[in-house]
């Protein structure tokens, strides 16, 4: 019944084509487990090519004993297996994140790491309707706006998929019995200091018992049906966006008396389109700031986060943002021992390895880079970024302008003059924080690799 259901939810969401290569997010849990046992199901049928990827957030004792659980079911269905590992409290404290968001940023950022490393074209999570119901419920709480409230997306940019979206957490755990198949018990689960697990453990059954049984189902259906409306919004809010602000010396302006024509909703998405045009994403912009920017008036000013201000002036908005001030430094690094950049207060640490075709590389872009030892040539300048900087991060199709790629990663103009930028003669090949060289990635055939780590 659930390879029926899965099935039918891979061809309604064109999850999968034949012949995918779909790296599996695998935890070892009842979810993740579902899902590789269907998955294992359906491989002869689609055609599909499956690797497995375990992230270990180092935050339970038991985490060692989760990753041996999943070396085992690697071993025992003849699966490549991806592990990496990473202390997600200390990336939390550094980065004044919760753990739940560090933990995702981190895990996202192995897996989409891991899917180039193995040429994947699909990553499959184990998200299913009751996350789903879960989610609605957490961001209603939170006052959430009608995107919020469509909750998780069966596919996000045709890479990640979710397979068992329309599958309940109870259906799982039947079928994994019926099957005769362990999974782990993720004890965190049971931790009533978090929001999602009060929901999961008291209030849903409490709903389920005395007022609705299938308010998992309902919640999963409205989600669905907000998500269709609210991405038929989004398209005709995307194109009056580009009516309403344009460029003009470097600087983006919103025409107010423009947009002060449209309906009340479709202003709120072209406030949100334009804000995310000048700020990179949408992190941390609430309802109360598209609203505030919305009934601005002329000569006001509105202030952002973490220094941003935005000013209204002959009926236009922009950004009133002085340029922060430019740190200019150069160090020219042999590569051997400790390298600090007093002026950005920074510490790297280099070394040689000999590359372990058994152990997979733990990437993460904000701390460290491997790269290609053959390639390089020694000493490595390292400079503040400048104007005209291009390379070719991993994995994209071709060279792209320094700028353009922290603007695209969401990097705040104030945070970009904090990130050296690593050279082999005239070539970058690392910017804190970005992907490495496609140049001077490491490959198969490298034997000895050249680390970057910032301490």
């Amino acid at each position: 019944m659930i390879k029926e259901k899965v099935n039918k939810t891979i061809k309604k969401y064109n999850l999968l084509d034949k012949g995918d290569r779909v790296l599996i997010a695998y935890s070892g849990g009842v979810d993740s487990s579902g899902m590789l046992a269907v998955l294992l199901e359906l491989r002869e049928q689609w055609e599909i090519e499956l690797f497995l990827a375990h992230f270990n957030h180092e935050l339970r004792k038991r985490a060692a004993e989760d990753e041996q659980f999943v070396r085992c079911v690697a071993k025992k269905h003849s699966l490549p297996l991806f592990v990496g590992r990473e202390n997600v409290r200390s990336y939390a404290r550094r980065e004044s994140l919760n753990l739940e968001e560090a933990g995702r940023r981190l895990r996202y950022e192995f897996l989409f790491k891991t899917a180039t490393d193995c040429s994947a074209s699909k990553i499959a999570t184990g998200h299913t309707m009751t996350d789903q119901a879960e989610t609605f419920l957490m961001r209603l709480l939170r006052g959430s706006g009608a995107r919020g409230l469509g909750g998780i997306y069966p596919a996000v940019e045709g890479i990640i998929i979710r397979p068992l979206l329309q599958i309940e957490r109870e259906e799982i755990e039947a079928y994994l019995s019926e099957q005769n198949l362990s999974y782990r018990i993720d004890e965190s689960n049971f931790d009533r200091r978090f929001l999602r697990n009060r929901i999961r453990l008291e209030f849903i059954p409490f709903v389920q018992k005395k007022f609705e049984p299938k308010i998992i189902h309902h919640l999963s259906h409205l989600a669905s049906i907000l998500r269709e409306e609210d991405d038929l919004l989004e398209k005709i809010g995307k194109e009056e966006a580009k009516k309403a602000f344009f460029k003009k010396s470097d600087t983006f302006l919103l025409n107010m008396k423009f947009i002060s024509s449209l309906p009340l909703a479709l202003r709120r998405r072209v406030i949100r389109n334009f804000i995310l045009e000048i700020k990179g994403d949408l992190r941390g912009v609430s309802f109360s700031d598209v609203e505030s920017l919305a009934e601005l008036g002329e000569g006001k000013e509105y202030y952002f986060r973490k220094g941003l201000v935005l000013k209204r002036e002959k009926n236009h908005v922009f950004l009133k943002e002085e340029s922060p001030p430019e740190i200019k430094y150069e160090h020219m690094w042999s590569g051997e021992g400790r390298l600090e950049i007093k002026e950005l207060g920074l510490i790297f640490e280099g070394r040689k390895i000999r590359k372990d075709t058994h152990t997979p590389l733990c990437f993460n872009d904000q701390n460290r880079a491997y790269l290609n030892l053959k390639k390089l040539t020694f000493p490595l300048r390292v400079r503040n970024r400048q104007d005209g900087d291009k390379y070719q991060p991993l994995g994209a199709p071709g060279k792209k302008k320094l700028k353009e790629i922290m603007r695209a990663k969401g990097i705040p103009l104030f945070e970009r003059e904090k990130k050296p930028v690593f050279l082999t003669g005239k070539d970058i090949v690392w910017v804190l924080g970005l992907p490495v060289s496609e140049k001077f990635k490491v490959e198969r055939k490298s034997e000895v690799i050249f680390l970057i780590q910032r301490l």
